[in-house]
């Protein structure tokens, strides 16, 4: 299967470097991203109006340039974690995790019994390439192959850290900085002391028990001002950011030029 490497990837040393997408997803995006360079996308059903379909059509696309794709749910429910598992994703992202009891959940509603979860099964779709076959090895498969991205954006999720990143299935914590901000009463202050506190937090927890450590960046200085400070899986922007920022750059550089 494509890409049966990315959780490994993801879990060992070095960076990993993707785009968001927030606003256009089409068949030909994970080939755009992967010409340009980038190790993942993030498909964000969170913060748009992206729907299952979408999803399946980015995921395929994804599994034919080889790029993994990454999903973020809307909603930590299980019936979304299995359609989007089911729709092709390599892994997926959880919004919004405040305790190891909700990663654990979160973890089950993604895995297959008899391994400790509850997914359900559905073979010869998308998520297995159509392919037939014995259905306990595709289960084992892909219980191996998908990575889960806990979001650390609540203080309480920052309080407990350290029992969400010993979780197993657990692959990385990303901080959800501009929720995190909020829920600290101090909304985009990202210098300030409390925030710079949950982060080292995570950031401690994640290296402790060998995790990934990501966050969004808004554009490629700060994402290598990130990495310095110790996360090493970075959307470089979103898709709305890249493009208005190149766009922003070409009419500045015609009307002044």
């Amino acid at each position: 299967m494509p890409h049966a490497t990315w959780r490994g990837r993801l879990r060992a040393p070095g960076l990993q470097l993707g785009l968001f997408a927030m606003e256009f997803a089409t068949p030909g995006l994970p080939l755009i991203v992967r010409e340009a360079g980038a190790d993942f996308l993030v498909l964000d059903m969170e913060h748009s109006g992206f729907g299952f379909e979408t999803v399946k059509a980015v995921c395929v696309g994804g599994r034919a340039a080889d790029l993994p794709v990454v999903v973020r749910v809307a909603h930590r429910h299980p019936n979304e974690v299995s359609r989007a598992l089911d729709m092709g994703a390599d892994g997926l992202m959880a919004p919004l995790v405040s305790t190891a009891a909700e990663a654990r959940d979160f973890v089950a509603w993604a895995t297959y019994p008899p391994s400790g979860g509850t997914r359900g099964a559905a073979m010869g779709s998308a998520h297995d390439g159509y392919r037939p076959g014995p259905a306990v090895a595709k289960m084992a498969e892909a219980d191996a192959r998908k990575a889960i991205i806990i979001q650390v954006e609540t203080c309480a999720g920052t309080e407990d850290a350290d029992a969400i990143a010993a979780v197993e299935g657990v692959d990385c914590l990303w901080i959800g900085h501009n929720d995190l901000s909020c829920s600290l009463g101090i909304p985009g202050q990202f210098d300030h002391p409390d925030f710079l506190a949950a982060e080292a937090r995570v950031r401690e927890a994640a290296k402790r028990h060998g995790k990934a450590f990501g966050r969004l960046a808004t554009s490629a200085r700060e994402a290598k001002a990130l990495a310095a400070r110790g996360y090493d899986t970075l959307g470089l922007c979103s898709d709305i950011m890249a493009l208005h920022s190149r766009i922003a750059e070409g009419v500045a550089l015609v009307r002044d030029g």
